[in-house]
């Protein structure tokens, strides 16, 4: 057991101080689990724990509490009702049997009017406890944000998976009918597996996302106008089937650019998916290219409502959204990282005809 005069507060004392308070003190034992005082009760004074330990709580609702901190021998808990004149604003209960010593209100308050150097433990007891306090708030809001974060990413996932599995369903769905021409059911199984692919490059690109460190990746030489118009074509089949057209405003440039297909794929994927979602009743996307200096510019516009002014300053930060049922941006964090990647930059702007644009620019080696 602890002795008072040893205590953390009190063992500091001048002997003309700590006299009057040790007189003062009242010693009293709690059993485990036993109520040394509840929120709201007067703070009539304050406690030094002998022996056992005591957990600090409040109510966080009425059918849960939350454990702030614990005391041992030789600490002092309490004080802060004491010094404010205030209702205790939380609960303390004997974690184990315990001993503690009570110190009325104004014995402690005349100790302090006559000894600085009490005012200063004090002080630095509750700054220490603040800090306490401060830290597990950290901790557990950190907890609590992180719980958040993971919600919001299953629910991008499952968002951007929807897609390629409707085609699957649906293309499954149509070539196993009895009248399904023959050309459907010959070309269901290469829709299919471009869907197979397609999550594949999916769920690689959310681990390179979040991976620490990016992840290496192999650049060769393509040229652009063939492999956009392979992509174009590719999405241009998928999107049909919500009524959604996709075209190219003009032919894209022959240009040689050092780029990974399956990685810039999915900045293609991702916008035009992106897009198709805000045109529920139909409608299109054209593409159209430009050269600038050593890059080729690619723009996607749509006929959709445009970007939210609300959104357009954290388009491309991850779980950034705005009037989606579904998903939480992602998909434009991916886009923004695969064309840094690529030596590029990537932007968004609404058009003047209210749809959005979003538009990247790669640097190429030459004219193919």
């Amino acid at each position: 057991m602890v002795t008072l005069a040893h205590s953390k507060l009190l063992g500091a004392l001048p002997p003309d101080t700590l006299a009057p308070l040790l007189a003062a003190a009242e010693e009293r034992r709690f059993p485990e689990g036993g109520e040394i005082f509840r929120e709201g009760d007067a703070g009539d004074g304050f406690y030094v724990v002998q022996e056992g330990r005591v957990e600090i709580s409040g109510a966080v609702d009425r059918a849960r509490r939350h454990s702030f901190a614990q005391v041992g021998p030789g600490e002092v808990f309490g004080e802060m009702a004491v010094i404010e004149d205030q209702p205790r604003s939380a609960s303390a209960v004997a974690v184990a049997g315990t001993t503690v010593a009570f110190f009325p209100r104004a014995a402690l308050l005349a100790a302090i009017q006559r000894s600085p150097e009490l005012a200063l433990g004090l002080l630095r007891e509750i700054s220490q406890r603040l800090r306490e306090f401060n830290r597990h708030y950290l901790a557990e809001t950190l907890q609590a944000e992180r719980l958040t974060l993971v919600g919001r990413f299953a629910r991008s996932i499952i968002h951007d998976l929807k897609s390629p599995l409707s085609i699957i369903s649906l293309t499954a769905e149509v070539a196993g009918m009895a009248n399904a021409k023959p050309e459907l059911r010959l070309q269901a199984p290469a829709r299919i597996r471009r869907q197979v692919e397609r999550i594949t490059d999916l769920i690689n690109e959310i681990l390179d996302f979040t991976q620490d460190t990016p992840a290496a990746f192999e650049h060769t030489p393509a040229n652009y106008s063939a492999f956009v118009e392979q992509v174009v074509d590719e999405l241009a089949a998928e999107i049909e089937v919500k009524s959604v057209t996709l075209a190219l405003e003009n032919p894209p440039p022959p240009v040689i650019v050092m780029l990974s297909s399956k990685r810039l794929r999915r900045v293609f994927q991702n916008l035009v998916h992106n897009a198709t979602d805000v045109l529920p009743d139909g409608g299109g996307i054209r593409v159209r290219f430009e050269i600038q200096a050593g890059d080729v510019v690619t723009e996607l516009e749509d006929t959709g409502p445009g970007i939210a002014p609300e959104i357009a300053n954290r388009l491309f930060e991850a779980f950034a959204t705005h009037g989606k049922a579904h998903g939480t941006g992602l998909g434009l964090s991916i886009c923004k990282k695969i064309i840094e990647d690529h030596g590029g930059q990537i932007w968004a702007r609404n058009a003047p005809t209210g749809g959005a644009i979003f538009a990247f620019k790669l640097p190429f080696l030459r004219r193919a």
